[in-house]
């Protein structure tokens, strides 16, 4: 009898969320070092940012960060479908709009949650962008907005958009106050309702949901995909990084150990140097790994070396090794994700 393949995992299935001011192209570059399977995201780049700006520097990336999703924000279906080319044009394997984001700065331009209350808007713009492009368009939002938190105003929400071609959306389980609350308290305050998430889940069994909010670790996220079709990591995986080097074994199957801190920082070490020819600030990139050694001997070393110096004018790979000289061995080749309970005082 023929072996049985594994069935291949969902593009979505883990995937480290687009995160404004962080998840840049040196971020992505790093993150793709500690998973080859992970999906990352561009941080939040308006349509007006592209159409008018430097298109270079909003969508330059590595070939190495596929698979890679670039997020949009805006609402006007025809710049829209401009970006969404301009994207697929540049190599993204996606095409994702951001429909969760509740700064005023986003509301001030009719994009983000606030897009929440008009489903129409977004539909529109989903199409829009379906007509352009080939690759997957995709939408990221919350479970409702100030006082449309309904669970049915959420369901017209799917149903309209889906409608308009959207097939895969990434649900951040809480709500977003438009006002009274700042991005961070939105982030933390609103409770999380993964319940909400699981009924459209079974109200919607055609299409795909991510969920997105509050998940700490990979034994959340594995919890977390007995029922969602994905899971999608923010901070935590920024913070502490390294979390990331078992998603390949721990999430897709695969069979090979993680890669060592050791590993990981020599991989980077090509990059770094590559950068640093073509004028970027050495600070630019390494201040992605400041939580790489998080819980581990060597940490507030490693951070501080880097934050004290890699700003520094003409700052180069000697303060990467001097970081690393005050990391113990044991730490660097280690491949657990937990320090042992004796080191967790000693970071």
């Amino acid at each position: 009898m023929p072996a049985v393949s594994a069935p291949t995992p969902h593009p979505h299935t883990f995937s480290v969320a687009p995160m404004l001011d962080w998840t840049d192209r040196h971020c992505r570059a790093f993150h793709r070092l500690l998973s080859r399977r992970a999906l990352l995201y561009t941080e939040m780049i308006t349509t007006g940012a592209l159409l008018h700006g430097d298109q270079a520097r909003h969508l330059d990336f590595s070939e190495s960060e596929h698979p890679v999703a670039l997020q949009l924000g805006g609402s006007d279906p025809t710049a829209l479908a401009e970006c969404a080319r301009l994207g697929e044009a540049w190599g993204y394997d996606e095409i994702n709009l951001n429909c969760g984001c509740p700064s005023d700065r986003v509301q001030s331009g009719s994009f983000g949650a606030c897009l929440m209350a008009t489903p129409d808007v977004v539909a529109r713009g989903v199409e829009a962008m379906r007509g352009a492009v080939q690759v997957p368009v995709t939408v990221k939002h919350r479970i409702g907005i100030d006082d449309l938190d309904e669970y049915h105003h959420l369901h017209h929400f799917i149903s309209t958009v889906s409608a308009a071609g959207a097939e895969t959306f990434i649900v951040h389980a809480r709500k977003a106050w438009l006002s009274g609350l700042s991005p961070k308290e939105n982030r933390e305050i609103p409770p999380l309702r993964y319940d909400v998430v699981q009924q459209l889940k079974a109200d919607f069994p055609q299409l795909t949901f991510v969920l997105n909010g509050g998940i700490q670790n990979l034994d959340d996220a594995r919890t977390h995909l007995s029922w969602a079709d994905g899971v999608m990591l923010g901070r935590a995986a920024y913070q502490n990084p390294y979390l990331l080097a078992a998603v390949d074994r721990d999430v897709f199957g695969k069979k090979s150990l993680p890669p060592s801190r050791r590993e990981v920082v020599e991989a980077l070490r090509p990059y770094v140097e590559a950068q640093l020819t073509q004028g970027v600030y050495l600070s630019r990139i390494l201040k992605h790994t400041l939580g790489l050694f998080a819980g581990h001997s060597g940490a507030r070393h490693w951070k501080r070396t880097i934050s004290e110096r890699a700003f520094k004018e003409g700052a180069g790979l000697e303060v990467l090794d001097a970081a690393l000289s005050g990391i113990p061995d044991a730490v660097l080749d280690s491949r657990e994700l937990l320090a042992p309970a004796r080191e967790l005082a000693l970071g």
